[in-house]
């Protein structure tokens, strides 16, 4: 009887084994997610202020995983997941949710080392690898304790003696605490575009934001830009962005005292297509610069939209506002006035600056609209807002607002660039596109 009675005891607890899965450990089920949505900016010299590649780095912060991920503000990503298909959706699945917060609360145990993922490879600096050309900011500058910084614009001679393309382009700021935000700008040969600016040396436009005067507005192409949370641009095989033999480049550099003086040289890193490719790709903006957000508004609505001439195929869309920015949305308006939601962020943040680039390109034809509809909070109820009591227009300044829906176009290498929109419309990577007015 004792006998049997041992026999059905072994057997029930081998059941039970069987059904109760093992606990979650750090080495074989917690690193594989680390480092397939983490560790890109959780590693040394990456944006995140604390590393994620190993255990004992890791272990500190398994409560503070836990509540970012139950609430979805880790990775960050902001696309409702009703419209679209993103290629680099950073959102977790359910299951690696469930998977971090289970080992938070059970103590975050390690496990067997042996159970570890080998390590990623990452080039120390770089997220595009080693490019094949650095361009750098001829010498550092210095940014005071406070007051507030105009836009530098620092043009730097690319000694491009024939056409290169870029297949990828990547922004490495030297001063993660005090670069706002950057964009890198071609300049072509013959452009007067700040032709007052002395080479290397920075240089401010005698208008800047909304007042700018004609002959300053953007003359050059986005190349690449820099913002908080913003990805390296990597564009497929077969696509590049191009920069003409002979041609400048612009850094614009947004700098904000933080109380304590520092320095900065921002460097940019270009791999080049291995030969010419078929697509040329550009970035555009849909834009609006005539609003004016009411005092204490909570939620005033800016429309924006750009027609296209000739076909092209839409690739990403990177929507830009300030810190009074509450949501975004991008719609595809067909010839036929079929209309279709591309992309909605319901809740804007600042703070994060993303690109969301379509699982497939989509088609836009001649006569296709891309609209953009946004929305700003200027009470009082929204904690970002550094004044409710005052009226918001257009301005370069974090206290001030933009309207920019920013995309990629690919179209026919061949083809001049300026068929695309038109004749009104530059395409200047962020001072470009039909406007119409907010209400």
């Amino acid at each position: 009887m004792i006998v049997r009675s041992l026999i059905a005891a072994l057997a029930a607890g081998g059941i039970a084994a069987a059904t109760n899965p093992s606990p979650v450990t750090f080495s074989r089920d917690v690193a594989p997610i680390l480092q397939k949505h983490c560790q890109t900016c959780h590693r040394p010299g990456e944006a995140a202020p604390m590393s994620f590649l190993t255990y004992r780095e890791t272990r500190p912060w398994a409560k503070a995983i836990r509540e970012s991920v139950l609430l979805r503000k880790m990775p960050p990503w902001f696309a409702d997941p009703r419209f679209g298909k993103f290629a680099n959706d950073r959102s977790l699945s359910q299951s690696d949710i469930s998977t971090l917060a289970s080992w938070a609360e059970n103590g975050a145990p390690e496990g067997d080392p042996k159970d570890l993922p080998p390590p990623r490879k990452f080039i120390e600096g770089w997220n595009i690898g080693q490019p094949d050309a650095i361009v750098e900011m001829p010498t550092e500058f210095h940014v005071p304790a406070s007051g507030t910084i105009d836009y530098q614009y620092i043009v730097i001679p690319g000694g491009f003696t024939e056409d290169k393309w870029v297949q990828m382009a990547e922004v490495r700021p030297g001063n993660r605490a005090l670069v706002h935000h950057m964009i890198a700008f071609v300049r072509p040969p013959g452009s007067k575009w700040l032709r007052e600016a002395k080479p290397g040396v920075p240089f401010v436009p005698k208008k800047q934001g909304a007042g700018r005067r004609d002959g300053d507005e953007t003359e050059g192409e986005f190349l690449v830009g820099f913002a908080p949370g913003s990805m390296p641009e990597v564009l497929k095989p077969g696509q590049g962005k191009l920069i003409k033999a002979g041609s400048d480049f612009v850094f614009q550099m947004h700098y904000t005292a933080n109380g304590k003086a520092g320095t900065d040289r921002t460097r940019i890193g270009l791999t080049f297509a291995k030969e010419t490719p078929a697509e040329r790709v550009l970035t555009l903006a849909v834009q609006n610069r005539k609003f004016a957000i009411p005092p204490g508004d909570p939620n005033y609505e800016v429309h924006a939209d750009i027609t296209f001439q000739d076909t092209a195929a839409l690739l990403a869309m990177l929507p830009h506002m300030h810190l009074r920015g509450k949501d975004f949305e991008y719609r595809l308006v067909y010839p036929d006035g079929r209309s279709e939601i591309l992309l909605r962020v319901p809740k804007y943040s600042f703070s994060w600056q993303l690109s969301y680039y379509l699982q497939e390109p989509r088609a836009l034809t001649k006569g296709a609209r891309i609209e953009c509809t946004a929305h700003y909070d200027n009470s009082a109820n929204n904690p970002e807002n550094p004044d409710p009591t005052k009226e918001v227009r257009w301005g370069d300044q974090s206290w001030d607002e933009m309207m920019a829906g920013f995309f990629d176009v690919a179209f026919d290498a061949q083809k001049n660039p300026e068929t695309l929109l038109k004749k009104q419309t530059k395409p200047a990577g962020g001072h470009s596109g039909e406007t119409a007015g907010g209400n």
